[in-house]
């Protein structure tokens, strides 16, 4: 006798299958799993399978989410919040009220008919010009060095390098005003023991505008260069020795071969630190506080000092805030070039 499963199995072998043509159509839907016997149609994912497709789609989301809340609330809440109290007239009555009235446009009106204004503006300017200068043409001849030391030194200077670079703006502001301090300053002291320059032990590099731009820029190119340095040898070390190679047979100088083989290859490292020594020396601050408080005669007055002192010395918040607005379009636009030019570069390598 034959067996009921036997018997249904030889139905299944001996019915043709629809618009198979007796074999093929069975063997498409069983290997391809996404045509139906008979019908032509396809097989619809399971439920399982949608779940694990949503999940999937809803992961980078996840992942964001912590990040995006941080941003929010550090930094758009508070532009959002800055940009409020500029057109409100948020004085030192509105801080323990919390009441404070709409003033329109007449904080930006206040800002922008300051005789201060524009020297401010074009202080600012020139002292992040020439703070970024000073970074990168100082970085780009450390890179350059730490190219040609051995393994040991080349260790030694980048640690250094990291040390001064992690070491707290504050604290090195602190240090650098007890290095050039009068009477009992270490600088002063040099000077002085140099027997050259006379006696400069009762200096005081802040009461004279030309030394108290010294000091500060010197604070803030000397923080700022272990970054820009250690960034563009690691660009620099990519560079394939071939090309050095190719350029030594074919008689070229080493400047010749930095003009024409390292700086193409660095230009978009040169690009990126050059926006963010932008964006990190226009928004100086505790250096030039700590060390001049914006003297003298306001000869350091920079927009950053400038909304300080509208805000906490004057108690004018509103018009603090209205500098703080018209500081963060300068800085976009200054540094807005650049990025279009960062992106096109990157594009361009593709």
């Amino acid at each position: 006798m034959t067996s009921t499963a036997e018997q249904a199995t030889g139905s299944e072998q001996s019915e043709p299958v629809a618009g198979g043509g007796g074999t093929g159509g069975a063997g498409t839907g069983g290997t391809g799993g996404s045509v139906g016997a008979g019908s032509g149609r396809p097989v619809r994912p399971g439920r399982g399978a949608r779940r694990r497709s949503v999940v999937a789609s809803r992961a980078p989301l996840v992942l964001l989410a912590p990040a995006a809340i941080l941003l929010l609330a550090l930094v758009v809440y508070p532009l959002v919040r800055l940009v409020v109290i500029s057109f409100q007239d948020y004085g030192l009555r509105a801080i323990f009220t919390g009441e404070a009235g709409f003033a329109g446009v007449s904080n930006y009106t206040n800002v922008l008919t300051d005789a201060s204004f524009w020297p401010v503006i074009l202080r600012t300017v020139l002292v992040t010009g020439a703070m970024v200068l000073g970074t990168i043409v100082i970085g780009m001849g450390v890179a350059q060095l730490l190219t040609r030391l051995g393994v040991g030194m080349r260790t030694v200077v980048s640690v250094v390098l990291v040390l001064a670079w992690a070491m707290p703006n504050v604290a090195s502001s602190l240090v650098w005003q007890w290095l050039f301090q009068p009477f009992y300053g270490v600088l002063n002291w040099l000077i002085t023991q140099l027997r050259v320059f006379g006696d400069h032990t009762q200096d005081n590099w802040a009461s004279h505008p030309g030394q108290a731009y010294t000091i500060v820029l010197t604070l803030v190119i000397w923080q700022a260069v272990p970054f820009v340095a250690l960034t563009l040898y690691a660009a620099q070390s990519q560079i394939a020795p071939e090309y050095y190679e190719a350029g030594a047979l074919d008689g070229a100088s080493t400047w010749t071969m930095y003009r024409a083989i390292t700086l193409p290859a660095l230009a978009p490292t040169l690009l990126l630190v050059s926006i963010l020594s932008v964006i990190w020396d226009f928004n100086v601050f505790n250096q030039i506080w700590l060390l001049t408080r914006g003297g003298p005669e306001e000869a350091t007055l920079t927009l950053g000092i400038w909304t300080f002192v509208k805000s906490f010395v004057s108690n004018a918040y509103g018009q603090g805030a209205a500098i703080a607005v018209i500081s963060t379009v300068i800085l976009g636009a200054l540094t807005s070039y650049y990025i279009r030019r960062l992106v096109r570069s990157g594009e361009e390598d593709l």
